[in-house]
């Protein structure tokens, strides 16, 4: 765990590297690349061997921002529960990741966030730290700079409106009658992302009650203009569609000084439905944070007393979420992702030469094979006769698997070979029947819902931050390309009708939008080698623009990067500092594409042997994984596991890819 940037807190971000095609190449290592990466791959597996749990699953820590920790606290100091152990813990890795000129970042090495700074100075507030303070009187200075408080995103302005620091009147009305919107319509509930749409629900009913706990201080130094810490904005163009919802938030305002009072109310106990029905078996909602801290603050709202079952297991599910780098830190996952990781290390280790009926491996099938969902969730309601079969990203969340997750997971059954192989077949066939059933009429696959591809979510006032819908990526669609060609599917019609919309996808560059990883690299690493299983010759147009496109980009020391930031800014695409994952991700794509033998894959490889520790394992604090592009930032700890070692894997067995194991090819043909 990584709690500072290159050269300390607050360290200038690293310049983009130059690329090889623009500086003196890396010297090349001739001859025993092959043998130099079976070792690092057998000591690789090992590391990942020895860190399985007893049980069968491989979790790594899911590293995002202080945003987390600070909203944490808030959510304590709001219902009256926080202890001093926690408080003071949690503080320590607040401050731990501030940069020198005073800003939170909200990925390693990246710029200051205003919203970020916002919330971990209030936390740091609520610890005890005061506003004279050398760090503290920085960090305040940094956000008037930025623009003060009227700068943050809503979210934000939301948990300060919770304290009295900013009025409930100056945030967007979100009434909870949006409960009662049919599925045709626009603003309907199932017309965001399921993420969204778990933490619209609960934060309706937040602000129709519209409460204020006040703070034992004010926040006054974090306005730019104290006297006026909400200056009126002027109008956007009533044709545009700023204009538009601006003036719709003005009307929603007016209904709730007008509105029907009863109709509100049986509102408010319909959202209660739905939460409560959506509560996991571990007291979670989702299985991410923000969804259950928000389903907590409103379900207390409604009159649920902290000791209530269900409040209770919510809180219960949200300690959780912690950990615990020592006994003095304290840090808040936003997500777990054992499935996701378990997945991985399973393709990883049968990739790198493990055997197929390892023990290890065959219980990592046992427990994915248990955590396969077979209830319906929320997916149904655009797919109301598909029978469920999938997995999720958690350890709970049967109410909503998702469709990445589940490719994965039937790519690493397939590689292993099972003492029951009917089980599997029954699981593999469920799984690739909801999968194909999930495809969006683009013919294309998004990570949780089909055709959620609404427009109008993201315009309004209130969603200014992150995704809120779940339109088709190239990463996702192109596993479950992967998925359907390794059983013998990739003359299907709807592989076909991924592989069209894959073609078309294609950046003019040669490279893929990575919607779930940082960025192109990782659309890249998982489009080429889903092309190449479907049946594209590796010297196909498509492959051949993306091979050039990683070469250009390779870094003069032999890996690959991409920094966060490539999202918003072009000049960043396919550059930053070298990763282990990022590196992993590139070869795989190479690999796949018939590069083995090429100095570029050399030179990769040669990168991930001579950055490897001696435990096995690589280091990358830099964040490669994507929660919302521009806004929300994941580093998956066991990335740099999985990933190197199964291109290493690949690289020194040279065998090719779609290992079929036990489950017959086309039999799970829906």
């Amino acid at each position: 765990m990584t709690a500072t940037t290159d050269g300390g807190p607050g360290a200038p971000a690293p310049q983009a590297p130059s690329a090889s095609t623009t500086s003196a190449p890396h010297p090349v290592h001739v001859g025993g690349a092959e043998a130099a990466a079976e070792r690092a791959a057998q000591r690789a597996a090992a590391h990942l061997l020895a860190a399985q749990h007893p049980d069968g699953w491989w979790k790594g820590d899911l590293e995002t921002n202080v945003t987390m920790d600070s909203e944490d606290l808030l959510l304590r100091q709001f219902l009256g529960i926080q202890d001093e152990r926690t408080t003071q813990a949690a503080a320590r890795w607040i401050r731990s990741l501030q940069r020198d000129d005073g800003s939170w970042p909200t990925f390693h090495s990246g710029p200051g966030d205003l919203s970020a700074t916002i919330e971990a100075y209030v936390a740091l507030r609520l610890a005890g730290d005061t506003p004279e303070a050398p760090h503290m009187a920085n960090a305040s200075a940094w956000v008037r700079e930025a623009g003060g408080v009227v700068g943050a995103r809503v979210f934000t302005r939301i948990w300060l409106a919770l304290f009295g620091w900013w009025r409930w009147e100056d945030l967007p009305e979100l009434p909870p009658e949006i409960i009662y919107l049919p599925k045709w319509f626009p603003l309907n509930i199932y017309a965001f992302g399921c993420w969204a749409r778990q933490t619209i629900v609960p934060l309706t009913v937040v602000a129709a009650h519209r409460p204020v706990r006040p703070a034992p201080f004010g926040i006054s130094e974090l306005h730019k203009d104290p006297a006026q810490p909400n200056p009126p904005r002027p109008p956007a163009p009533l044709a545009s569609w700023d204009g538009l919802f601006q003036r719709l938030d003005r009307a929603l305002h007016l209904y709730r000084k007008v509105g029907v009072r009863p109709l509100r109310r049986t509102a408010l106990k319909a959202c209660a439905r739905w939460i409560i029905e959506r509560q996991e078996d571990d007291g979670c909602w989702g299985g991410i944070q923000p969804p259950a801290v928000y389903s907590v603050i409103a379900l207390h709202l409604l009159g649920y007393e902290l000791d209530h079952p269900v409040v209770r297991a919510g809180l219960d599910s949200l300690d959780r979420f912690a950990v615990w780098p020592d006994e003095d830190t304290r840090m808040i996952e936003a997500c777990q992702s054992p499935v996701w990781d378990t997945c991985l290390a399973t393709i990883a280790l049968a990739d790198a030469g493990v055997a197929t009926d390892h023990p290890a491996l065959v219980k990592a099938v046992d427990w994915m094979l248990d955590e396969q969902i077979t209830k319906p969730g929320d997916w149904s309601v655009q797919r109301p006769g598909l029978q469920p079969g999938g997995w999720a990203f958690e350890f709970h969340n049967d109410n909503y698997p998702d469709i990445d997750d589940t490719a994965e997971v039937v790519l690493a059954l397939l590689r292993v070979q099972h003492p029951d192989p009917g089980r599997v077949d029954a699981a593999v066939e469920r799984a690739v029947r909801w999968n194909v059933g999930m495809q969006s009429k683009n013919g294309a696959w998004g990570a949780f819902d089909a055709d959620n591809t609404s427009a109008f979510p993201n315009r309004l006032p209130f969603c200014d931050f992150g995704e809120v819908i779940d339109p088709p990526s190239a990463d996702v669609t192109a596993h479950v390309v992967e998925m359907l060609a390794s059983l013998g599917l990739e003359d299907d019609t709807h592989t076909r009708r991924g592989i069209d919309w894959l073609l078309a996808e294609q950046e003019d560059n040669g490279a893929w939008f990575g919607r779930w990883g940082v960025n192109y690299i990782y659309g890249t690493g998982s489009a080429v080698p889903a092309l190449v299983a479907a049946g594209l010759p590796v010297t196909h147009p498509a492959v051949r623009r993306a091979v050039s496109w990683l070469q250009s980009v390779q870094n003069q020391d032999g890996g690959w990067g991409e920094d966060l930031r490539s999202y918003s800014d072009q000049e960043w695409i396919g550059r930053g500092v070298s990763t282990a994952s990022q590196t992993a991700w590139a070869l795989l794509a190479l690999l796949s594409a018939g590069e083995r033998d090429s100095e570029a894959v050399e030179r990769g490889v040669r990168w991930l042997v001579d950055t490897q520790k001696t435990d096995g394992s690589w280091d990358e604090p830099y964040f490669t994984g994507t929660g919302f592009p521009r806004d929300f930032s994941i580093n998956y700890h066991l990335y740099r596991m999985v990933f190197p070692l199964t291109a290493l894997g690949r690289y020194a067995r040279d065998e090719p890819l779609g290992v079929i194991g036990n489950v017959t090819k086309g039999k799970a043909a829906g």
